[in-house]
C-alpha cells in the first residue's frame, strides 16, 4: 500500500464525518461565515469588500460540496463545464 493509499484510508472515516456535519449544520455555517465577513469588512472599513466577497463564496461552495454524501460529481448547482456539443451538420 502506498503513502497516499495509507493516508487516504486513514482520513476516509474524518472525511465522512466533516461531510456529515456539513449535511446537519450547512446553514447555521452559511450564517456564521456571513457574520464572520460582515465583521471583518466593518473592521477593515471596506477596503477588501470583492475579496472577503469573493472567499465567502468560495467557502460556501465548498461547504455545499462537502454537504452531498451521494459522491456524485458535479451533481450540484455548479456542475464542471465542458465544452457545448458542435451544431448539426445541415
Amino acid at each position: 500500500m502506498s503513502f497516499l493509499d495509507s493516508l487516504k484510508a486513514k482520513l476516509s472515516p474524518a472525511k465522512d464525518r466533516v461531510s456529515d456535519l456539513a449535511q446537519q449544520h450547512g446553514g447555521k455555517i452559511g450564517d456564521g461565515l456571513d457574520k464572520a465577513a460582515k465583521t471583518v469588512d466593518q473592521k477593515t472599513k471596506g477596503k477588501y469588500s470583492d475579496k472577503i466577497e469573493s472567499g465567502t463564496g468560495k467557502a460556501k461552495d465548498a461547504l455545499e460540496r462537502m454537504s452531498h454524501k451521494d459522491g456524485k460529481e458535479g451533481g450540484g448547482a455548479n456542475p464542471p463545464s465542458s465544452p457545448p456539443p458542435p451544431p448539426p451538420a445541415s
